[in-house]
């Protein structure tokens, strides 16, 4: 039997072939859709690696859409949209829930991460003289920091533990020094009972111990050590032969 943290949250993704799957047009013909029947998640962190194309962000929207999360990103709380963009893989993933109930939650996207920041300052605009929910978010309009200073604003104070977090290509925003302060942060998270599904290319990301690693490519997905990732191996032999790989790289014919 499958041993259940406590803070595990999402113990397993269920892929459902029924009316309206069809593995001939996208996204069921992606490899890491067609041929997967069910994802495993880890009770702290679950990674999703590979290819530019190969369907990692279209797997990590449909989880987080199947989960209840806005598909532009945001909380639960969030049902703005600007210009209808997903899948409709999310229509087909069954969620199997562990017995414990997330108390936060969170989806990030780098790629419409500005159009959350601009609902967070319409919503913040509160005619009604309630709270700001800008003080969720460190008191500071996400807008008027870069874009590392208001990433780390949210995971700072909007992130509060005992929570589900889905985060897709978080790197874009940070600096190699910013993800080893992420990996820090993230870990506090998890010490305080949270569960993270990341879609990442940054091998530092990658590197936290005790987490599921899954390859997204054309074979479909696989479970994967950090050492036989493609980031990991190209990033190491890059560093140790630098002069070796650029002079192949970039020397005339």
């Amino acid at each position: 039997m499958r041993a259940v943290d406590a803070r595990h949250f999402w113990l397993e993704a269920r892929f459902e072939r029924r009316e309206g799957w069809d593995a001939d047009i996208y996204p069921f013909n992606l490899p890491a859709v067609r041929w997967t029947e069910s994802l495993f998640f880890h009770p702290k962190v679950t990674f999703l690696v590979g290819e530019n194309g190969a369907g990692k962000s279209t797997l990590i929207e449909a989880l987080a859409v199947a989960w209840g999360f806005n598909a532009e990103g945001g909380s639960k709380n969030f049902g703005f949209t600007n210009r209808p963009s997903h899948s409709p893989l999310h229509r087909f993933v069954r969620p199997v829930r562990g017995v414990n109930r997330a108390k936060d939650g969170y989806f990030l996207r780098a790629e419409s991460y500005f159009n959350v920041a601009t609902e967070i300052e319409r919503l913040d605009e509160d005619p009604w003289g309630g709270p700001r929910i800008i003080e969720s978010f460190g008191g500071k309009s996400l807008h008027e920091q870069s874009h590392g200073e208001s990433f780390f604003a949210l995971m700072e104070h909007r992130f509060r533990g005992q929570g589900l977090y889905i985060l897709d290509e978080p790197e874009a925003a940070l600096s190699p020094n910013r993800q080893l302060s992420f990996l820090v942060r993230m870990h506090d998270l998890i010490e305080e009972g949270s569960q993270f599904i990341i879609a990442t290319h940054s091998p530092i990301i990658l590197g936290y111990p005790d987490a599921h690693i899954y390859s997204v490519s054309a074979h479909g997905l696989e479970r994967t050590a950090y050492e036989d990732t493609e980031h990991y191996q190209v990033t190491r032999a890059f560093l140790n032969r630098r002069e070796d790989m650029l002079k192949t790289l970039l020397e005339e014919n």
